[in-house]
Order: structure tokens, then sequence, then C-alpha cells
């Protein structure tokens, strides 16, 4: 049975200048006490205008913590240490800061509101949040943030990778959405059309705008946070993760040096389009025309290494059906793809 009642931010900022006006969103919320998860690293010009932006409001800084480590473990000991009453939790900067910040707000039942620096995954938006346990990487149910606020200016300053990273996300929601139809003729497992409607879509909207600059930025930003909404709508992970993040989540375990997510799901959707019908050209447009697999060759992947990854995958999640189960020729298949295909030429080692 479909859920009737959804969560999803009811405040969205994509913008240059954005940052410069967090405390007036955050006015506008009735918060007048803030707490704040930030990265380890981040630039203090960026800490200053957000601090800044809250004082012209008059709303109180009451905690701040530097996350250096996205673990359960550091979570569950923030959780209580926040302040309660009027309270707003911000999270600003990377992926380790967001996840543990949107952890922290659903553990403790307190409003949040994501800031991402840069767009290199979809995690700032999403109803789950990437965390450590004991040193081993797992997913963790939680609340979508009540507020998204994206300075496209502060984005378009971070570093190539993580903008291809995000294009790299967004690709990989072409092969999910077919695996996750696969599944449903396979198996009968229900597909909520609206919510493949609007994954599926995200990738068409970067298609026609493959340049990095102030509006594509902000259309990464919008794709990711749409993909986001679409799990919250689904109530899982299926608009936007399939096969191709079964084969990430074998690199992250088993590769003697993990990269990037959306690096990793982006090349891995490549490779498993190949089995598909229906996302390969999609997924090749995107991938070639914003030059992502230039940030792959200038740190090639080990090419055994995602073999072994291929092998692996369909351990990674029970019960998962994907466009790699039960199949034979897929080693194989892969091996070959990584040794001829001309539009991966160099990105392999």
């Amino acid at each position: 049975m479909q859920r009737t009642q959804i969560g999803i931010p009811s405040l969205v900022r994509i913008k240059p200048g954005a940052m410069a006006r967090v405390g007036v969103y955050l006015a506008r919320m009735r918060a007048s006490r803030v707490a704040l998860l930030s990265s380890h690293g981040l630039p203090a010009s960026i800490l200053e205008r957000f601090v800044a932006s809250l004082s012209s409001e008059g709303i109180a800084l009451v905690h701040h913590t530097v996350v250096e480590e996205a673990s359960y473990e550091v979570a569950t000991q923030l959780a209580p240490q926040l302040p309660a009453h009027g309270l707003a939790l911000v999270g600003l900067g990377g992926g380790r800061a967001l996840d543990v910040a949107k952890y922290v707000a659903h553990l403790a039942s307190v409003p949040y509101v994501a800031v991402p620096t840069s767009l290199s995954n979809d995690g700032f938006a999403s109803p789950s949040a990437s965390l450590t346990v004991e040193g081993r990487r797992r997913s963790f149910g939680c609340s979508l943030p009540v507020g998204v606020v994206v300075d496209t200016a502060i984005c378009l300053e971070a570093p190539t990778p993580l903008w291809l990273s995000g294009i790299g996300d967004v690709a990989a929601k072409a092969t999910a959405i077919v695996d996750w139809k696969l599944a449903f003729h396979a198996r009968g497992e229900p597909v909520d059309d609206l919510a493949a409607l609007l994954s599926d879509a995200t990738v068409f909207q970067l298609m026609g705008r493959t340049t990095r600059d102030l509006e594509g930025e902000r259309l990464l930003a919008t794709a990711l946070l749409l993909n986001g909404v679409a799990m919250e709508m689904a109530g899982s992970t299926r608009p936007a993760s399939g096969s191709e993040h079964l084969v990430s989540h074998a690199l992250d375990r088993y590769a003697s040096r993990p990269r990037l997510h959306g690096l990793q799901v982006g090349t891995a959707a490549y490779l498993v389009s190949a089995f598909q019908r229906g996302s390969r050209e999609r997924v090749e447009r995107l991938l070639v025309g914003t030059g992502f697999f230039d940030a792959i060759r200038a740190d090639p992947f080990v090419r055994d290494e995602w073999i072994d990854a291929f092998r692996h995958a369909p351990e990674m999640k029970h019960d998962f059906h994907t466009v790699l189960t039960g199949r034979n020729d897929v080693l194989d298949r892969v091996a070959a793809m990584l040794d001829e295909d001309p539009v991966l030429g160099g990105c392999f080692r």
C-alpha cells in the first residue's frame, strides 16, 4: 500500500548569494536558536558568511561541532548534546557533515536545514544517511530536511571532480529506474510511477545543459534534490539506486581505495547500461557531454577491482532484483568493455 503522507522540504532556495540570506530563511521558520554541524576544512569565509547571516536576524548560534568522521558513533554521541526549545539544526559543507547532521536531527526530532557547499551526490536531500558503524558503511533511514539552501556561486567554486561526481549520481538514476521496472516484471515489486517519472526526468533535465556555470549548478542541485523527494515518495531507494549502486557498494567494501560515490556510480551506470534496454543513450550522452570521464582518467580506477566489484555486487543487497540478477555473462562482458570500449579509454589501469 502506498503511503498517503510524506515529509518533503518546504523551504528550497537554490541561487547565487543564498548563503547571505540563510538567517532570513531561518527567521521565517521561527527558528530563534541554531545548532551547527559543519565540515572539517570548510573555508573560513563561508563559515563567516553563515554566522553573519544568523547575527543579522538575531538568531543565536548555541552549538557548533566540526564533523571529521561520518559515523553512527559520532551521530549518537552528538544527539543528546543538542539544546532543546526553538532549535533548528543546520548541516553546512560536504557530504560527511550533512549525513551526520541529518541523522542527528532525526534522532533528536529537531528541524533540519541542509546547506551543501558542493553537489557531489544526492545525500543532502535523501531520506537516508550514509554512516560507518565500526568502520563499515551503512545506510540509516531518516527524515528529509525541512529546508535546503544551495548557494550556487559557492558550489561553483568547489573542485570540478565534486561536480562531476554529482553528474554521475544523476546519470545513475537512468539505470536505477530500468532496474526498478525489471523488478516489477520479474517479481511484481511495486513501482511508484510518479516517483519513477520524477527521477527519470532529472536525467533528461541535465542532458540539455552540460556546461558547468551558475545555471548548470542550479540544474544539478535541483536534480539531486528531486531525486531525494522521489525516494521519499516511493518509500525506498529504488528511484535513485539500482545495480550501479550495488557495484559502488562492493567497491566501498573491497577496493583498495574507494573513490567519490558519484564517480563510482556514474561509471558503473555506463557499464550497467550495456545490459539494459533504454538507458544507454541517456547515460552516455550525459557523461560524455559533461566530460565526466576526464575525472576518471586523471586518477584511473583499478581494472581488476571493478571486475571483482561486479562479481560481488548481487551480494550487497539481498532480495534486490536488478539486470545483473542471475546472469552468468556479466564478468566477461564487463572485462571486454573495460579493455575495448572507446569511451572508457584511459579510465582503468
